[in-house]
């Protein structure tokens, strides 16, 4: 396994960072719903990725319902005694509470959701705390400096964004500057062959500052996978099946031109093409660690193996042509006229 800084601290995780939202059964109240793993089987993925070279995990107090996904790792942290071995990360942002202030990023809120989410997670600190989204009715140097007390507190050891627009995530850099605040070590996106397009200012900007690119839904929803082709539907429980509407924004010509290559590439280097999916991130600018999930131990093998997955350049250029997008004014116009943006 290969391990990175996460962008210009001094923190190593490994390039493939266990995502544990599929752990719990939630009921039919959740989005996970039958797509996630029991608790047992959390546990020994947990453990596999672990002996594998893993040692990333990241988590949100939203995954499964009512902190169901961070309770699941709180227990297993209790049974296995593992806690020193990862380096945990989770968010806060989301609803998980009633009234007015049960989500947002205000300072109120912000003191509260780490509470709950070291109580549950069964730890007295997080290693990397990330806003799961930006929250335009909260100044940003209100959450910078709550999240700031709190790693002076030795609650909190470094701190990320998630879903966050370029503008914003500019002013966040500035912000921490210009007062003296802890700043963003990372920036959590989805990031893949089929969702490109955070290339047009995320990726420079995270370049520009030194922010570490976390990648999620990498093989996009599974559609990387490769166990989908063309025009079949998804096979029955899994989560494009579950997830129709997703399924829907996916099911184009565009993207199944990306699977066909994805797959012509993976049968010519003998791997999977899920493999080759993590691959190609990890071969991206500013790309830390690369987070996917898994509900079954095969499923973690399979993805454990990319972190081996050595992709020539031409079979970069060949995925980066046959995955290109609309860049879209002034991209275009500025790439036409320099060659980048």
């Amino acid at each position: 396994m290969e391990y990175r800084t996460l962008g210009r601290t001094g923190l190593r995780v490994s390039t493939l960072c266990l995502g544990t939202m599929t752990f719990g059964e939630a009921d039919d109240s959740s989005f996970m719903h039958k797509v996630g793993c029991d608790e047992d089987t959390a546990f020994a993925i947990m453990n596999r990725a672990l002996d594998g070279g893993i040692n990333f995990f990241d988590t949100a107090d939203v995954y499964g319902q009512d902190g169901l996904t961070e309770r699941v790792i709180g227990k297993w942290f209790d049974r296995d005694k593992r806690r020193d071995d990862v380096v945990l990360a989770t968010k806060f942002r989301f609803r998980m509470g009633r009234g007015p202030n049960g989500s947002g990023a205000s300072r109120h809120r912000i003191m509260r959701s780490c509470e709950d989410s070291l109580r549950r997670l069964r730890t007295d600190r997080i290693d990397l705390y990330q806003v799961h989204m930006q929250d335009v009715d909260t100044p940003e140097e209100e959450t910078l400096r709550a999240l700031d007390d709190l790693i002076t507190a030795g609650k909190v050891l470094y701190i990320g964004a998630s879903n966050y627009a370029a503008y914003r995530l500019a002013d966040s850099v500035w912000t921490s500057r210009t007062n003296g605040l802890a700043r963003f070590a990372s920036l959590q996106a989805q990031y893949s062959l089929i969702a490109r397009e955070i290339e047009r200012e995320h990726v420079p900007l995270c370049r520009e500052h030194g922010l570490g690119i976390l990648p999620w839904s990498p093989l996009a929803a599974g559609l990387l996978s490769g166990k989908y082709r063309g025009s079949q539907r998804p096979p029955a429980g899994s989560r494009l099946d579950q997830w129709k509407d997703r399924w829907g924004r996916l099911d184009n010509e565009r993207n199944w031109k990306v699977v066909d290559a994805l797959v012509m590439i993976a049968a010519e280097l003998g791997a999977t093409p899920a493999q080759v999916a993590l691959a190609w991130l990890l071969r991206k600018p500013a790309v830390t660690s690369v987070i996917f999930g898994a509900r079954s131990l095969a499923q973690l093998d399979d993805n454990l193996e990319a972190g081996a997955v050595r992709l020539p350049d031409e079979m970069v250029r060949k995925l980066d042509e046959v995955s290109a997008f609309d860049l879209g004014y002034p991209y275009d116009f500025m790439a036409r006229i320099q060659g980048r943006w």
